[in-house]
């Protein structure tokens, strides 16, 4: 297959008509993979997003995974999520040609015009501490977003690339932008650490600096977002004092 000249060296790229997940395709091939690879389905029968939903994968939308062999601790592993946030606004700059529309919505969406345009999903596995493979699910809405009804109370308004910016483009032209600017952002993460990453994804968060909630499995807690701190926690300056959060829905 004609991969471009822009393909990144070392990164394979699958692409299926169909398939129930392409993170669950990802772990699947995982241990017969010589190096990371990429896998785009046209459709998924089983797609999920975050905790177990379902994720609306409308025909003409992006659905990719790409899957790694990680030598690293999975604390550091999971701070990839930073890193695909990252190529994902690149890859729509390169769509759009406009950066001011978009925005980093902690702890993996990108918003456009203050809408959920995209998520990712990264799932992990192995044992006794010691990751086998990890797989970095993404889905952005490139010309269908779901119906209100179809979301979470309370969540943030689905949105569309093609409805909110009048641009299309197909999933596999996407995955021709979003994997060179993956293999860029990852190289310097595996290069520089962690510290040049946070402080682009700073750059591009939204709602820095004001009043958000962040609701984990057994608290809600209310105030001033004032970073992502060098674990990838989000931080907050509440009532209480000031309260670095691991893993939490972000309400605002």
């Amino acid at each position: 297959m004609d991969q471009g000249s822009d393909w990144p060296v070392g990164y394979g790229r699958r692409v299926l008509a169909s398939v129930d997940s392409t993170n669950a395709e990802a772990a699947r091939l995982a241990p017969h993979l010589a190096g990371p690879e990429w896998i785009l389905a046209h459709q998924q029968t089983a797609a999920r997003g975050r905790r177990g939903r379902a994720w609306a994968n409308p025909a003409g939308n992006f659905a990719a995974t790409l899957v790694m062999r990680p030598t690293e601790s999975p604390d550091r592993v999971a701070l990839r999520s930073f890193v695909a946030s990252l190529a994902l606004f690149d890859a729509l700059v390169a769509a759009t040609g406009r950066a001011e529309v978009f925005a980093l919505k902690w702890p993996n969406d990108v918003l456009l015009n203050g809408g959920k345009l995209a998520g990712i999903l990264l799932e992990s596995a192995g044992a006794g501490g010691s990751l086998s493979h990890f797989a970095i699910g993404i889905g952005v809405n490139l010309c269908r977003a779901p119906e209100v009804s179809e979301v979470e109370q309370g969540a943030l308004r689905p949105v569309s690339l093609l409805s909110e910016t009048g641009i299309a483009i197909d999933p596999e032209a996407f995955l021709d932008l979003l994997a060179p600017a993956y293999a860029r952002a990852e190289a310097q993460f595996v290069t520089y650490g962690f510290a040049p990453i946070r402080t682009a994804w700073l750059a591009r968060a939204a709602r820095l600096g004001e009043v958000i909630s962040a609701r984990t499995t057994r608290e809600m807690y209310e105030g001033r977002f004032e970073t992502v701190d060098e674990a990838g926690n989000l931080v907050l300056l509440t009532a209480q004092g000031r309260q670095a959060i691991a893993a939490a829905e972000v309400f605002f």
